[in-house]
């Protein structure tokens, strides 16, 4: 089977689409299908096309040519995305959304119904008009199957367009177990980790709004905040203004392949998150290393962290709760490490890569026959 993944970014790019998009086609190749991917340079001077890992990706510049209204870029890149499809001959084409290249898709297929499979990856916008006459409503109707990252996801396209009910299912991100054996989790000195791009939706800044409780009952205690991203300087005010600079750390972006040794020296990952996850990739990983989660009930991560018992669920921008309920695991080692250990379990028995990539094989092969 032949299948195109369409992303707005891919490797070399990080973030949660690329994290998982990378082993998922890996872990498709591994069972003996193709693929292929479809994506843009981003800001990077990256070649139009290049093979990684065996897997041809073309990049184009959609988004810069609708920008500047270059009419004859855009013919270009229409002729040569033709030209890549026919070449190739998808089977099945995964449209991660919300992109808006996506229109680039619909206008170069013969058949714009067929076989494509858009994926939810990230929370829509509340109160998107998926209508018609929109690129939301003409995505959703235009696929032939709909799925979602978690069921909070499906939920919300689901609601926001009832005509696709018929047509959608989630399906769990999943990871490969990391190689490296989880350490025991240090207590002497408690350390947090929060990892992922520095913007306001993350709600990093909760984290440290969450220190000084959490300072003076644990001298000891350190919050790493690992990542790039717009709000880093605002951080690092707000970490002088709370009295809690020494106790903070910024050691910046992360390279994926040092992601599980960085958790494998938390003893609480934090996922204080104030917008609806998609799903919390950041949360398995953790969970996937043995440590405790304390995350915001938000969007997916209820489904991927088990309250009470692979860590703490917490309202959203309550910094208090947030340091009460990593407390009450700082007082509890044999709770957290409890908690680490089922989080381990649960991580490997049901967000494995490797039962993502059945999923989406049967449903593959379910479109492909007809019988979806």
């Amino acid at each position: 089977m032949r299948v195109l993944f369409w992303s707005e970014q891919f490797w070399p790019y990080v973030g949660g689409i690329e994290v998982q998009g990378l082993p998922f086609l890996r872990g498709l190749m591994a069972r003996g299908h193709r693929a292929a991917v479809v994506t843009s340079h981003g800001s990077l001077d990256l070649p139009d096309q290049e093979t990684h890992g065996g897997i041809p990706i073309h990049r184009f510049r959609f988004l810069e040519a609708m920008a500047a209204r270059r009419l004859e870029e855009l013919g270009h890149a229409r002729r040569r995305l033709r030209q890549v499809k026919e070449q190739f001959r998808a089977d099945v084409t995964v449209l991660n959304f919300t992109d808006p290249s996506a229109m680039f898709h619909w206008t170069s297929e013969p058949e714009p119904t067929s076989r494509t499979v858009v994926s939810i990856r990230v929370a829509l916008p509340e109160r998107e008009h998926a209508g018609p006459d929109t690129l939301v409503g003409r995505t959703l109707m235009n696929a032939s199957w709909v799925t979602a990252v978690s069921r909070a996801m499906l939920e919300d396209v689901v609601g926001m367009a009832p005509y696709i009910r018929g047509k959608a299912s989630a399906i769990h991100d999943g990871l490969d177990l990391p190689e490296l054996v989880p350490s025991p989790l240090p207590f002497e000195k408690p350390r947090i980790v929060c990892l992922g791009r520095v913007v306001r939706n993350k709600g990093f800044d909760v984290a440290v709004r969450a220190m000084p409780m959490l300072c003076a009952r644990f001298p000891q205690i350190k919050l790493v905040i690992a990542g790039g991203g717009p709000e880093l300087d605002s951080l690092k005010r707000q970490a002088e203004e709370e009295g809690v600079a020494g106790a903070v750390e910024f050691p910046g972006w992360i390279a994926p392949e040092r992601v599980p040794e960085l958790l494998n020296g938390s003893t609480v990952v934090w996922m204080p998150s104030r917008w609806r996850e998609a799903f919390g990739l950041v949360a398995l990983q953790g969970m996937q290393m043995g440590r405790p989660v304390v995350a915001s009930d938000v969007g997916g991560l209820p489904e991927v962290v088990a309250h009470g018992e692979t860590g703490q669920l917490v309202p959203k921008e309550d910094s208090h709760a947030l340091a009460e309920a990593t407390a009450r695991l700082l007082d509890q080692p044999e709770l957290a490490i409890r908690m680490g250990a089922a989080g381990r379990r649960r991580a490997e028995q049901l967000f494995h890569l490797n039962n993502n990539v059945r999923e989406y094989e049967a449903l593959f092969s379910r479109l492909t026959q007809g019988t979806a």
